[in-house]
């Protein structure tokens, strides 16, 4: 058991190089996140990608070959999957009965986590590539995401949303763009992590980083 539980903690925290298929699992069965294995990069140079795309992007960092419908909870689908191509990112298909995402650039995403901290501001998990951060939050429509934004007086261009028919690259996937991992990790345990609501990651994040004076550039 205690070997067991010992593998689990280092696959939450992205330390090491725990296996692709073990988290994949662990997001699909355990958490009921849909999921997908993402385009390998070839081997030739991780900053291209394997789509038929010679400007894409996002290397690695998408679907491709199953598309985004495909992503299932399925175990038996994920094994065969993984078994058959054990380097491929994994690939959360947003919305619906799993998680969203707020994204912004790393070096503002860094500033503002800072400031919701001091202000005691409770967040999710958060995943992390060296260009962006992306806070985990929960399901929301476009609608309610559109009337949110109109809301405001102000939202920094950067900010991305990943929502229902969208997807992001999930811990401990290699892409084109980077090493992927939790920059704030889930607590272990069987059930699924707890999310913020989206109102309120769009409110802290806009409010830290005007008290911040970090300016998130369009990226």
């Amino acid at each position: 058991m205690r070997e067991i539980l010992g593998k689990r903690r280092r696959l939450l925290r992205g330390d090491g190089k725990p296996e692709l298929i073990g988290a994949a699992l662990t997001f699909a069965t355990q958490w009921r996140w849909p999921v997908l294995p993402g385009v390998t990069t070839p081997p030739q140079g991780r900053t291209h990608c394997g789509c038929p795309d010679p400007e894409c992007t996002v290397p690695g960092a998408h679907p491709f070959d199953p598309g985004l419908l495909a992503a299932t909870t399925d175990e038996r689908m994920v094994r065969w999957w993984w078994a058959n191509r054990p380097t491929a990112p994994i690939i959360l298909a947003t919305g619906g009965t799993a998680p969203c995402a707020v994204s912004l650039p790393a070096l503002p995403a860094a500033h503002a986590l800072s400031a919701l901290d001091r202000a005691g501001m409770r967040l999710g998990p958060v995943v992390a590539s060296p260009a962006r951060w992306s806070i985990l939050v929960k399901p929301y429509s476009m609608e309610q995401l559109g009337e949110l934004l109109y809301a405001k007086d102000f939202v920094p261009g950067s900010l991305r949303f990943h929502g229902e028919g969208g997807y992001l690259a999930l811990p401990p996937s290699e892409t084109g763009q980077g090493p992927i991992t939790w920059q704030r990790a889930p607590l272990p345990g069987s059930a699924s992590p707890w999310v913020p609501d989206v109102e309120a990651v769009v409110d802290a994040v806009v409010w830290a980083l005007t008290r911040t004076g970090v300016s998130a550039p369009e990226l």
